[in-house]
């Protein structure tokens, strides 16, 4: 599957960087649903590779929580069960008692998405009859299909698996609960994350207790299972890198084949321009992102820009070298004390671990 660009110098030299803001990707509405798969980096992650921290018990109960999850979905009963070759107009199964859904609780970096992603691969059925996506993901497939047909769609599906389930914007949360909704009544097993706020973490179930409330009816479906620990992403590594001389990241841009190079503002005013459910497409095979004057984001409808294409580099494992002000002072105080702190943190955590990751090409 390939997406069209409308783009300068998409096949860019090591002497001529490529640029973001030169790409304008077309997806279609078929590749939505195609790619509502693990991302890359989660791609070979299993429950076996999956390392519990030992003085984080609640880690290792997750794990064996979804694994018996996964087991119990064997020859599940979505209505489009293999052997029916009248998917759409079979009669429609009865929803299972009891919990048909997993929700997973827990801070930043403790492997809730490498868990989620696990329990995907788990799953005993075919990859077309699981999907996996984030909640952006899931709410612009709904922009892009339809209500009706993504419900149509997702009906024959065992598994549904959605990562970061947010809960900070109202319109959202209600079409997403009332797709559940509809979607377990379907037979469709669930699987959710989200994530507890730092200063919250000693509070019990801070998240859970939120997320079950917003989807209301929905509640007695899932079993909330909580996972507590450290951000993995920093955890015994040294300090994130500090930003570069914006000499050094135009040269090291153009020296890197795949290598694209924008000016942080300029990068801000395209994604206005891209819908973010394109922005996978957007960051399709590059080799790193290359930031020069990269400063505080202005307002909060670039700074939640900036986090789904933050998502989608860290996704694709996607190494950022960056000058200007280090990745932790992004956003100001305000946003982080704001309704949207959630993503503006895991953002910060997901970035920072891609510029740790693009240290080996400064030293290459």
């Amino acid at each position: 599957m390939t997406s069209s660009f409308a783009a300068a110098g998409a096949s860019g030299t090591a002497a001529a960087p490529l640029s973001l803001c030169a790409r304008s990707p077309h997806v279609p509405a078929d590749r939505l649903v195609a790619e509502m798969v693990p991302p890359p980096r989660f791609d070979s992650v299993r429950f076996d590779t999956y390392v519990p921290d030992p003085g984080r018990p609640s880690q290792a109960e997750a794990v064996e929580v979804l694994r018996g999850f996964a087991a119990g979905l064997d020859g599940g009963t979505g209505a489009g069960a293999a052997g029916s070759g009248r998917r759409w107009f079979a009669r429609k199964p009865v929803a299972p008692a009891g919990p048909r859904g997993v929700y997973l609780d827990g801070g930043y970096g403790v492997g809730k998405t490498h868990l989620l992603a696990s329990l995907w691969h788990a799953t005993p059925a075919e990859p077309d009859r699981k999907a996996f996506g984030t909640f952006v993901e899931l709410t612009n497939l709904v922009g892009a299909l339809g209500f009706q047909e993504t419900v149509r769609t997702l009906s024959g599906h065992r598994l549904l698996c959605i990562d970061e389930f947010e809960l900070d914007d109202p319109g959202d949360t209600v079409l997403v609960s009332t797709l559940l909704a509809r979607l377990v009544e379907a037979g469709v097993a669930l699987a959710a994350t989200s994530n507890t706020l730092p200063g919250k973490l000693g509070e019990g179930r801070f998240a859970s207790a939120d997320f079950l409330r917003e989807i209301q009816g929905l509640s007695a479906r899932f079993r909330p299972v909580r996972i507590d620990g450290e951000d993995y992403r920093h955890r015994g590594l040294p300090a994130a890198p500090a930003p570069y001389p914006p000499e050094k990241v135009t040269s090291l841009a153009r020296r890197t084949a795949g290598a694209s190079l924008d000016t942080f503002p300029d990068l801000l005013g395209h994604l206005a321009t891209v819908h973010p459910s394109r922005y996978g497409a957007l960051t399709e095979g590059l080799s790193a992102v290359c930031l020069t004057d990269v400063g505080p984001v202005p307002d909060q409808s670039k700074a939640l820009r900036l986090v789904v294409l933050a998502d989608r580099l860290y996704d694709r494992e996607i190494p950022v070298v960056a000058s200007g002000v280090p990745f932790d002072q992004l956003f100001g105080e305000e946003m982080l004390g704001g309704g949207y702190r959630k993503k503006y943190f895991r953002a910060i955590s997901r970035l920072t671990a891609l510029a740790r990751e693009a240290e080996k090409l400064i030293t290459e």
